[in-house]
């Protein structure tokens, strides 16, 4: 009797050190656990029972929120898209800065999150999700408009004169083709001095800008 009730006790204290969240709290502390699991051993490493442990939580609890360990991987790759449209909106609607520092500030920004971002650039634009066709319909969701707005400045920035050609979805293709070469010389390890990502992008910049007549 007095073992039961000691092992009563035990349990108890143990259910209260676990963390305590709310049903939305808990999604993104599971994501947040994500990341830093991603960072720390890779995609191949990341699992939900592992995550289930680094939150402090039961193992069925991600499953709450995630089906499987590709719906984990989107919703990250999710977060991702959501941040850097939010920068690029913020960027492009800027009333203060002149269209070339829109640009600007596109182009080195995009450089800047890929490589702050390593993991989560690589699931936002990597193989392991757009190759295999397992993007969900969140990712989609947020992957798409963000896609759309880059075309948008782009033909924005043809109007003004800033940029060259006619066809705004190829030459954001072809900038954005440009930008990600450049991010992922720097997440690779190619290129190793991170002090150096705003004059290579600012050197992209000016192979861009179309030169006055």
């Amino acid at each position: 009797m007095c073992w039961y009730i000691a092992g009563m006790s035990l349990s108890i204290a143990t259910e209260f050190r676990r963390p305590s969240y709310h049903h939305g709290d808990l999604r993104q502390a599971l994501l947040l656990a994500a990341k830093q699991l991603l960072a720390e051993a890779g995609i191949e490493n990341l699992s939900l029972r592992k995550l289930a442990e680094r939150a402090g939580v039961s193992r069925t609890a991600p499953y709450h929120h995630f089906s499987d360990k590709n719906g984990l991987l989107c919703a990250i790759a999710a977060q991702g898209f959501r941040r850097r449209h939010q920068d690029a909106i913020d960027n492009f609607d800027n009333p203060a800065t002149s269209q070339q520092e829109k640009f600007e500030e596109y182009i080195c920004g995009y450089v800047r999150f890929a490589a702050s971002h390593p993991e989560e650039y690589e699931l936002m634009f990597g193989r392991s999700i757009w190759k295999q066709k397992n993007s969900t319909q969140e990712l989609r969701d947020v992957a798409y408009p963000c896609f759309q707005h880059q075309v948008d400045m782009v033909r924005s920035w043809q109007d003004a004169g800033l940029l060259a050609g006619d066809n705004a979805l190829r030459t954001s293709q072809v900038i954005w083709g440009a930008v990600h070469g450049i991010a992922k010389l720097f997440i690779d390890g190619i290129y190793t001095d991170a002090a150096q990502i705003e004059e290579i992008s600012l050197c992209a910049v000016k192979l861009f800008i179309q030169k006055p007549a």
